[in-house]
């Protein structure tokens, strides 16, 4: 996976070098554990800056996997 891209809140954020499905096992971890947790993501294009996200059981969030180009 090349990165996630992520809707939260109405901003643009992005995870690199993540699988998919070990970033929703985190978020769902969260929202099971019933605290709150804080998602470390980036923000910004070309030079990125850390962001954390507040994810609780009510979070609307959106996470879309972007893979790497084929090389076919």
């Amino acid at each position: 996976m090349k990165r996630i891209n992520i809707s939260y809140d109405g901003g643009h954020y992005t995870i690199g070098n993540r699988e998919l499905s070990a970033v929703q096992a985190e978020i769902e971890a969260a929202i099971v554990s019933g605290k709150p947790h804080w998602l470390r993501v980036n923000h910004g294009e070309g030079s990125f800056q850390d962001a954390d996200l507040l994810i609780t059981p009510s979070t609307h969030i959106v996470l879309m996997g972007i893979e790497e180009p084929s090389e076919d």
